[in-house]
């Protein structure tokens, strides 16, 4: 691979204006194709295999215009003190309210009249219209919420107090102005690692053009393949991290390459051949992450980490051909203007990194358990993890969607937001299905934790009913979960008996369903993506034990990072600090997605640093040595490429949309953990108490694993032209 790669980076060189025509002429055809494409929606949702997911799928067959799996938005009403809502002028208000709402949008199946549904409170000062749609949230028109929200406000004007809420009203994700901050951040990082403007913007000028292209091409194909716009989001929060990291990688390699020949094409050849090997195969461990997410079998899920997995090889690509051709345009402008000493004087001098080796070395065995006991303390928190997806009650107490939630809890009981429904398929019932919903509404009725049964529905063959259920408990709470099973084993009953089968669905249903499926295929997934990623580090280290140190660092660092998470987001430590409103579970996606990703980029740092150490090594230095070239060549460039990582992540924690912010932080506070604790400090302590023991391999095995030479032995052969004797300046990074 190194001598393949040799030769694409001299390719791109000789022929840079072809290069950079072709990616520029790519970025601006994809940015045609967004701009004419509609605008993305919110992605459908589904889950496959789970019971909520099968009586949704029953209730679009047998009833047909029943949009029970539709949006649904609830207007909430409280009168004025010492006034009732069932005084007429504000009964008359509330009934202009639902005349307007019927006309809000053609997209409205039916709005329900509080007052002939006997939704008004015991005392009779508060009520609720609920809005059914015909289409799902996704499908919604983005003018939906606008128009339900002018009409509240008309009506609040009135004197009443009105609040709005439910799934058709919630906000779109935005990030504003923090994803430029983290962008900025990167670019001073950049410019102190290099001393150089020009050095410093080749990495961000490939990033942007990549993200451009990947961006552009998720939202031209958006409606096409149903990918919802929190793909864009992840695609740029990803695209730009290890975009930025990968040229920055080959950078430092090139000016480094300098400091051995005056030939800049055969320093831009070897730095593509082995610091383009280490991008490639770090690129592939981030792939394997994001497209193994397949395995949780969530559609919009996979779709996230496809979209992703195909923005990251899209940068690794430009990374191995725009930048050396790159390169070329700028010359020797990449180096600093100031010059330095010979790299040759400049390379003895112990750098920062050469020193911080040189200290774990001495003490590996304090610094690793320091390092450990430290990790493990921070991840205590994760030990009491609970899942949920978020509602309207885990919204910002600012909100009129938080506040609705809150007036419905206080005057109807929590239940009322999160309704359960009871679906009987009777078709092959003895009895007939009536008698068999009357018989099952019955023992529902008498389950813990009920607080209401509302009378059936049966559709017009006679087939099937729908049950409505409201707990005494709201939509996330423990004990409304309970009493979904419960129904369930009661369900079961009732099919040995009767042959008919009772399913429970709705949205809070739902949202166990999924949180459940979380934790029922994270290990799966783990062990799919830590055992394909420990294949492909066997063959780039040809070590059996530094890709285990690999795999078990990242445990600690993604443990440690869920750890935080839990302490900020559900236990509300610092929440102030980080924008957090409202504590809560966390978001049930958020484990398994902060896997995948952390899982890649943890590789990055590992592929990036120790293979300058094996590149060491392989050259004849001994193992304690060894890891101290490593450090002094890859210190300073990972750190780069971790504090630039942390900043564009840490840049979406100001998102609006609370997944968006939670998965920013978590990813922010696991690089931090892996770069700085698991890489710069556990590795180099457990390779120092390995000692040659680290770098062994079966002779079996050796044998029969390809030889990918990612530390660039076979570029040994390419002739190297000499240095001039004048004055150079330093190359390093």
């Amino acid at each position: 691979m190194a001598k393949y790669l040799y030769r694409l980076g001299r390719f791109a060189f000789r022929r840079r204006r072809v290069v950079v025509a072709f990616w520029l002429v790519l970025l601006a055809l994809t940015g045609a194709a967004a701009a004419s494409a509609s605008t993305p929606k919110a992605t459908s949702f589904s889950l496959p295999g789970t019971e909520s997911q099968n009586a949704f799928d029953l209730l679009s067959q047998r009833f047909p215009g029943s949009y029970a799996d539709g949006a649904t938005a609830r207007v909430v009403f409280k009168a004025p003190d010492g006034e009732k809502i069932t005084d007429a002028s504000n009964k008359a208000d509330v009934e202009k309210v639902v005349a307007g709402l019927k006309d809000s949008s053609p997209q409205v199946a039916r709005v329900v009249d509080p007052f002939a549904a006997q939704a008004v409170s015991r005392d009779g000062t508060a009520a609720y219209i609920q809005v059914s749609y015909k289409v799902p949230a996704f499908e919604l028109d983005d003018s939906v919420p606008d128009k339900v929200f002018a009409i509240a406000d008309h009506a609040r004007q009135q004197g009443l107090t009105v609040e709005a809420g439910g799934d058709a009203l919630r906000e779109k994700t935005h990030t504003g102005a923090t994803e430029l901050i983290g962008v900025g951040v990167a670019a001073v990082t950049l410019f102190i690692t290099f001393g150089s403007l020009v050095a410093a913007g080749l990495p961000l000028l490939t990033a942007l053009t990549g993200v451009g292209i990947g961006v552009a091409g998720i939202i031209a194909l958006a409606n096409t393949l149903d990918l919802g716009s929190t793909t864009s989001v992840l695609a740029t929060m990803l695209g730009l991290a290890v975009a930025i990291d990968y040229a920055l990688f080959i950078v430092s390699r090139y000016r480094t390459e300098l400091a051995h020949t005056d030939d800049r094409e055969h320093a831009v050849g070897r730095a593509v051949g082995t610091a383009g090997s280490a991008v490639v195969f770090a690129g592939l461990t981030v792939i394997i992450a994001l497209a193994g997410l397949a395995v949780v079998n969530v559609p919009p899920l996979t779709k996230m980490g496809l979209a992703a997995a195909a923005t990251v090889a899209l940068s690794v690509v430009i990374a191995i051909t725009m930048i050396p051709a790159l390169i070329g345009f700028a010359g020797h402008r990449l180096l600093p203007r100031k010059a330095r000493e010979a790299a040759t004087t400049d390379g003895n001098r112990p750098n920062l990194g050469t020193r911080w080796a040189r200290f774990v070395l001495r003490r590996p065995v304090t610094v690793l358990l320091v390092a450990m006991v430290g990790l493990g303390v921070v991840a205590v928190p994760a030990t009491s993890m609970e899942l949920a997806l978020p509602d309207d009650g885990s919204q910002p107490t600012s909100t009129t969607q938080r506040k609705a939630y809150d007036l419905l809890s206080e005057e109807f009981g929590p239940g009322v937001n999160g309704p359960l429904i009871v679906v009987v398929d009777g078709k092959s019932a003895s009895g007939g299905v009536k008698a068999v919903t009357t018989d099952t509404a019955a023992k529902i009725r008498a389950l813990d934790g009920v607080a209401s049964v509302l009378p059936s529905t049966v559709n017009a063959t006679g087939t099937t009913a729908i049950i409505p259920v409201v707990p005494k408990t709201g939509p996330g709470d423990e004990a409304t979960k309970d009493l979904v099973h419960a129904i369930r084993d009661t369900g079961s009953g009732i099919k040995a008996d009767t042959e008919a089968t009772v399913y429970v669905t709705g949205r809070a249903a739902m949202n166990i369903d999924f949180s459940q499926r979380m934790s029922d295929v994270l290990l799966p997934y783990l062990a799919l993506v830590v055992g394909l990623a420990f294949i492909l580090l066997i063959v780039v280290f040809r070590s059996l034990l530094v890709p285990l140190k690999a795999a078990l660092g990242f445990l600690f660092s993604v443990a440690a990072s869920l750890g935080a998470v839990v302490a900020v987001f559900q236990w509300g430590w610092l929440a102030g600090l980080f924008g957090v409103e409202e504590p809560g579970p966390v978001m049930s996606m958020m484990p398994i997605f902060l896997v995948g990703v952390v899982f890649g980029l943890a590789m990055d740092y590992e592929v990036f640093l120790v293979t300058r150490m094996r590149e060491a090594y392989v050259h004849g230095e001994g193992p304690g040595q060894a890891v101290i070239t490593g450090f002094q060549h890859g210190a300073r460039v990972v750190t780069a490429a971790a504090t630039i990582m942390i900043a564009v992540f840490a840049g979406f924690i100001g998102a609006t949309d609370s997944m968006v912010k939670m998965i920013g932080f978590g990813l922010a506070v696991a690089v931090f953990l892996d770069a700085f604790v698991v890489r710069m400090t556990i590795v180099p302590a457990v390779l120092a108490l390995l000692g040659k023991r680290a770098w062994w391999l079966p002779r079996w095995l050796d044998r029969a694993l390809p030889d990918v030479d990612i530390e660039g032995a076979g570029l040994t052969t390419e002739p190297a032209p000499p240095l001039t004797d004048k004055p150079r300046q330093s190359a390093s990074a």
